[in-house]
């Protein structure tokens, strides 16, 4: 728990994608980052292995105007002691305690040069061919040819005589959660309220992602 008593440090926290931009270091080198707009995130239930059979915070994130949040969740962050209006809510799996109901998680759990893992919900791109979903080569470019952009043969011999499971075809492509490892924190504003991670994230701007502490680091 951070020095406030009304604050708590999670090695997870929800915030947007706000874009991207450069910045340059010390040695004048440039470095790509992308700005995430922080938000407040509140404790808004405690989930016990007593109670709910495992043990986990719930956060309340993305604050709305009060008229636009239904009844049911106001109260919802009433009995927790919130007093602002939250839209959205997600777990976060670890050891919970009960006396940190209704407390606001800070970002002391996230400092310069550290690194962490970021989720988010890719771009959705729509209906798309074998060559842009998965980057086959195609066909000849020539006049003469009949076969530019198409998958090609998908079939099976007398045995198995049925397409595969999990043979890459045109489709859906975009709008999956995505998670990138090992990113690296180049910068947090507190009074700005923003962070600058190295690299890019996944998702559109403006989306919801989620920034936990690196597992792997």
């Amino acid at each position: 728990m951070s020095e406030e008593t009304n604050s708590v440090d999670l090695e997870t926290i929800y915030a947007i994608k706000a874009g991207m931009t450069r910045i340059f270091d010390e040695n004048g080198k440039h470095v790509p980052v992308t700005v995430v707009k922080l938000v407040s995130n509140v404790i808004s239930q405690v989930k016990t292995q007593e109670k709910d059979g495992y043990s986990a915070y719930q956060v309340a994130y993305y604050e709305k105007r009060e008229k636009l949040v239904p009844n049911p969740i106001k109260g919802h962050l009433k009995k927790a002691g919130v007093d602002k209006t939250f839209a959205r809510f997600a777990e976060i799996k670890t050891d919970a305690s009960v006396e940190l109901l209704g407390k606001e998680v800070t970002y002391g759990a996230f400092a310069n040069k550290s690194f962490v893992d970021v989720s988010g919900v890719s771009k959705g791109k729509g209906f798309q061919g074998v060559m842009k979903r998965f980057n086959f080569s195609g066909g000849p470019a020539a006049h003469g040819s009949k076969f530019h952009r198409t998958t090609g043969s998908i079939g099976q011999h007398t045995d198995p005589a049925r397409v595969v499971k999990g043979k890459k075809m045109p489709g859906h492509m975009g709008a999956k959660k995505k998670t990138i490892q090992n990113l690296e924190v180049v910068d947090v504003n507190l009074e700005k309220n923003f962070m600058l991670i190295k690299g890019s994230v996944p998702g559109a701007k403006n989306g919801f992602i989620k920034i936990s502490k690196a597992i792997k680091k």
